[in-house]
C-alpha cells in the first residue's frame, strides 16, 4: 500500500471515529477524548522523558468521570483554564525568544497544564449550552481542519515570506493569511447551520482557532525539534500520533474556554 494512501485510510479512520463519537453520545464523546488525552500524555512523556506519565493520565480519567457525571458548569473551571492560558503564554514568550523550553518550564507543569488541563476543558466545551451541544467541538474541529488545509494549499501556490524558518521551513506568512481567511469564512457557513451561535461567536472563534491553532502546530514543532525527533508517536500511519493531529486543538482550546467565560457571563 503506497504512503498517499496510507495516510488517507489512517486519516479518513480518525476523522470518521471523531465525528461518530462526538455526536453519538456524551459518554462515547467522553471515552474517545479520554483515550486521546491518555495517548497524548504518553507521547509527550516519550518526547520529554518524563518518567510518571501515570499519574497525569489517572488524574485526567478520574477528572472526566466526574465531568460526565455531574454535568459541571465550565465556571467552575475558570482558574484552570487561566493557569493553561498562562502558561500556553510562556511557551510562546518562549517560542519567539527563541529560548528552551526545557529551561524555564518543567515537565510535570508541561503534562499538567499543556496537556491534562486542555483536554479537560475541551471535554467542558459543549456544557456552555444548556442542554450540552457537542456540535460546539465539530465546529471546532472542521474550522482547525479547514485553517490546516488552506494554509498549506495557499502556501504552497503564492507562499514565498516564511513565517517561523527556524522552527517550521514551510509554514509562509501567505498560508497563514489564506487559513484565516478561508477558516473565517467557514465559521461562517457553520452559523447558518448551528445557530445556537451568533456569527460574531463563531468568527470570533474562527479567529483564536487560526491564530492560535497555528501557534499551537508550532509549539509542539519546537518540542519535536528539541526531542530530536519527526512526530510524537506512530499511532497514526502517516499522520505520526495522536499528538500531531491534536496538537492545534490542545493549544487553542484554553484561549477559546476563557473567551466563552467572558461572552457568556458579560455578553450574551
Amino acid at each position: 500500500m503506497n504512503e498517499t494512501l496510507t495516510r488517507a485510510l489512517s486519516g479518513g479512520v480518525y476523522v470518521a471515529l471523531l465525528i461518530f463519537c462526538t455526536l453519538f453520545s456524551s459518554m462515547s464523546f467522553h471515552i474517545l477524548f479520554t483515550i486521546f488525552m491518555c495517548l497524548s500524555i504518553y507521547e509527550f512523556s516519550k518526547m520529554t522523558n518524563f518518567k510518571y506519565p501515570y499519574i497525569f493520565a489517572i488524574l485526567g480519567i478520574l477528572l472526566s468521570i466526574a465531568i460526565y457525571i455531574s454535568k459541571s458548569n465550565p465556571f467552575n473551571f475558570i482558574y484552570l483554564s487561566l493557569g493553561s492560558v498562562i502558561f500556553n503564554l510562556m511557551l510562546l514568550n518562549n517560542l519567539f525568544k527563541n529560548v528552551p523550553f526545557s529551561k524555564y518550564h518543567k515537565t510535570i507543569n508541561h503534562l499538567f497544564l499543556y496537556i491534562t488541563i486542555p483536554f479537560i476543558l475541551l471535554l467542558l466545551l459543549p456544557n456552555f449550552k444548556n442542554p450540552s451541544e457537542h456540535k460546539i467541538i465539530i465546529s471546532i474541529f472542521i474550522m482547525i481542519w479547514c485553517n490546516d488545509t488552506f494554509a498549506y494549499l495557499v502556501g504552497k501556490t503564492i507562499g514565498k515570506n516564511k513565517l517561523m524558518e527556524r522552527i517550521s521551513p514551510k509554514k509562509t506568512i501567505e498560508g497563514f493569511i489564506g487559513g484565516v481567511v478561508f477558516t473565517i469564512l467557514s465559521s461562517i457557513i457553520i452559523s447558518y447551520f448551528y445557530t445556537f451561535f451568533s456569527v460574531t461567536l463563531w468568527v470570533v472563534t474562527a479567529l483564536l482557532i487560526s491564530i492560535f491553532g497555528t501557534l499551537g502546530d508550532l509549539i509542539e514543532s519546537k518540542f519535536k525539534r528539541e526531542a530530536g525527533i519527526k512526530d510524537s508517536g506512530t499511532i497514526m500511519p502517516g499522520h505520526g500520533g495522536i499528538l500531531d493531529r491534536l496538537d492545534s486543538v490542545i493549544f487553542v482550546t484554553p484561549f477559546i474556554y476563557i473567551f466563552y467565560l467572558i461572552y457568556f457571563n458579560y455578553v450574551s
